[in-house]
């Protein structure tokens, strides 16, 4: 099975090149970004399957060279050939089984981010507004746009719940394990005892959804205008240009007034709405994934505790792969990757082993992957 898809890959990714080679295919920039588009995801998985072959002909070359030669300086070296050649063989055998896990079809498209102030009142709110700011500087640094879709503050700059819409290459990708319970241990700028309080705020993380992820029924949601509350601007509390969506078999309600038009906000709160119906049937099918990957990086559940900031001590810690770090303040300016990157790992070996086990089960059944 497996080998049969490796053939198939090499006779596609050998296609697609011709296609790119041919000149009438530069007449046509849809097919040209989709080719190139389809070349970019087969070249990692190509170039290992040709580095585990070299790999392969090395180990074949030294093993031939032990059986047939006398001189002993030409044996050592072709023992420490052998020696380099399975290692590199056991290194891309590994790479290329991680490149052949199934990818997440949702890893491309872009965030809707729900951040929420929980328990602490006024300390929770400024932890939201930090969480939200961290985000922020995360998405800077990789060149991603954030587009707030609707906020609610607090006193003292604080934050009581604010989503808002990351757009990026992989945005999706990089940030799907934020989704949880954020807890921060620090002494408050209002509390005079010196004494430490903890406090939490939610995060919820969802792929942007297009139309053909969701198929609304409009008989399933009722839509309501009215004017826009704020501090002022043009067209608050003027012009019926707020909308308010409620969704009946669902329950939720999304509230839109950041864009000056009715048509606008009507816009934005139907793709809220998608991303939303989309991020629950998403969550119905994590219920079924494998005991091994929950018990990795989480259920994703905003109810679920996750990581916890504790600024006396300068640490942040992941709880769900038991990763400490003291630099929690690069860590609250947006450098997040040694987190990020560790969860990602832990996925991909929880996926791996999963695979593993499959794999195992189908030789005791008599299948041969």
């Amino acid at each position: 099975m497996v080998e049969g898809h490796l053939r198939e890959t090499l006779r596609r990714y050998e296609e697609v090149m011709a296609e790119l080679a041919a000149p009438e295919t530069h007449e046509d920039s849809v097919r040209l970004q989709r080719l190139l588009k389809e070349q970019a995801e087969l070249s990692p998985l190509v170039a290992c399957m040709e580095a585990l072959q070299r790999a392969k002909e090395q180990e074949a070359e030294a093993l031939s060279l032990l059986e047939t030669e006398r001189d002993e300086e030409l044996r050592q070296l072709a023992k420490e050939e052998l020696q380099e050649a399975r290692q590199e063989k056991a290194r891309r055998a590994a790479e290329l089984k991680e490149l052949l896990l199934p990818k997440d079809p949702n890893d491309e498209k872009n965030v809707v981010l729900e951040i929420r102030a929980g328990a602490g009142g006024d300390e929770a709110a400024l932890f939201a507004a930090e969480l939200f700011r961290m985000y922020r500087q995360y998405a800077e640094k990789r060149g991603w746009k954030v587009e707030i879709d609707d906020i609610h503050e607090s006193g003292l700059g604080g934050i009581k719940e604010v989503i808002a819409t990351v757009r990026g290459q992989g945005a999706f990708s990089r940030l799907k394990f934020e989704s949880g319970v954020h807890r921060v241990q620090r002494v408050p700028a209002t509390e005079a005892g010196g004494r430490i309080h903890t406090s939490t705020a939610s995060v919820a993380v969802m792929p942007e959804a297009e139309e053909v992820d969701v198929q609304l029924d409009m008989k399933d949601v009722r839509i309501d205008v009215m004017r826009a509350s704020g501090n002022g601007g043009q067209c608050v509390n003027t012009t019926d240009s707020a909308v308010r969506l409620t969704h009946y078999p669902s329950g939720i309600v999304i509230y839109s007034q950041t864009e000056k038009s009715q048509l606008q906000n009507k816009e934005k709160a139907f793709r809220l709405l998608r991303s939303k119906l989309y991020a629950l049937e998403l969550e119905r099918r994590q219920a079924e994934t494998a005991e091994a990957r929950r018990a990795q990086i989480g259920t994703g559940d905003r109810s679920e505790k996750i990581r916890t900031y504790n600024f006396p001590q300068g640490r942040v810690t992941d709880h769900r792969i038991k990763l400490t770090l003291y630099s929690i303040d690069r860590v609250m300016d947006g450098d997040l990757d040694e987190i990020l990157d560790a969860l990602l790992h832990a996925s991909r070996a929880a996926e791996l082993a999963g695979s593993a086990d499959s794999e195992s089960t189908g030789k005791e059944n008599g299948n041969s992957l």
